[in-house]
């Protein structure tokens, strides 16, 4: 079965570039466009407007964003094959089921009922912390156009995640650009940074980061332009400023279970919030 590449729609400015960069996204895997509107219309809609129009008033306005959704992705990559479906469910519900049956998820970063000040709506956040395929969520802000730049990998302190590294590796063959390998390092408590160990001496911390780009990078494919860079600083911080002139920023995580389910980890909850380039969240398989 060829799975889809799967956008959530709500009629937003912010569902529109996901519209945008699905269609892009199924065009480079040569695989199908899936729009996806999900809302609970009929919980919050009375039963007399409803009888008015014969529908939910809900449900009219999104078979009619879905239609121009559709439009919107066949002039932007003619010849691709989109299916687009309607559900009476939660949006973050709904997106996750799909994800099990898709090759990725591409999200706005807040969708039509999101506030200015909110750093990412709560449907992307959840359905990146429960999806069971990598998650694109569309940060950077809607006036600047998609960098063309490289793909970045971020590598934890645990290591990268090997989904994580084929992923990112997958993107930027696709793209035809060079993967970044990220790793962050900070000195103990008691060093500074005017007096290290030894003058002019990597720092350990820094050899350890240095030993773990090697590591993760070990089984890329031949012929992938890859480079590795080590710095200063915590994770989260290092890989916001590396989104700054990136193309995609991908993150790996490996599923943990809270009160309320498997949740994200520090650093990637933080670059979703921050970072300035789309983010790819790419779950380790359990």
């Amino acid at each position: 079965m060829d799975l889809p590449v799967v956008a959530g729609v709500d009629g937003s400015e912010e569902s529109l570039r996901a519209v945008d960069r699905s269609a892009d996204e199924a065009a480079l895997r040569g695989a199908p466009l899936r729009l996806v509107y999900a809302s609970l219309w009929e919980r919050y809609e009375g039963s007399l407007i409803a009888q008015e129009v014969g529908r939910p008033v809900e449900e009219v306005i999104a078979r009619d964003v879905m239609g121009a959704a559709e439009r919107r992705a066949h002039q932007r990559r003619p010849g691709l094959v989109v299916t687009a479906a309607v559900l009476a469910e939660e949006p973050e519900v709904a997106l996750v089921n799909e994800s099990s049956l898709a090759r990725l998820v591409v999200l706005g970063c807040r969708g039509r009922g999101g506030v200015a000040e909110l750093l990412l709506g709560s449907v992307s956040l959840s359905v990146a912390a429960h999806a069971h395929c990598p998650v694109i969520v569309l940060r950077g802000r809607p006036e600047e156009p998609a960098a063309p730049g490289r793909v970045v990998l971020g590598v934890t302190e645990k290591g990268a995640c090997p989904a994580a590294v084929r992923f990112a590796a997958e993107e930027a063959a696709l793209r035809g650009v060079p993967l970044e390998a990220v790793r962050a390092w900070r000195r103990p408590a008691h060093t500074t940074a005017g007096h290290p160990p030894l003058s002019g001496a990597p720092a350990p911390a820094q050899e350890e980061a240095t030993e773990a780009l090697e590591e993760a990078l070990q089984d890329l494919p031949d012929g992938l332009r890859a480079q590795r860079r080590t710095a200063e600083g915590p994770a989260r911080d290092v890989l916001v400023d590396a989104s700054r002139d990136a193309g995609l920023l991908v993150v790996g995580v490996r599923r943990r279970s809270g009160r309320f389910g498997p949740r994200l980890g520090r650093v990637a909850h933080g670059v979703l919030h921050h970072a300035r380039c789309p983010v790819a969240v790419v779950p380790e398989p359990v």
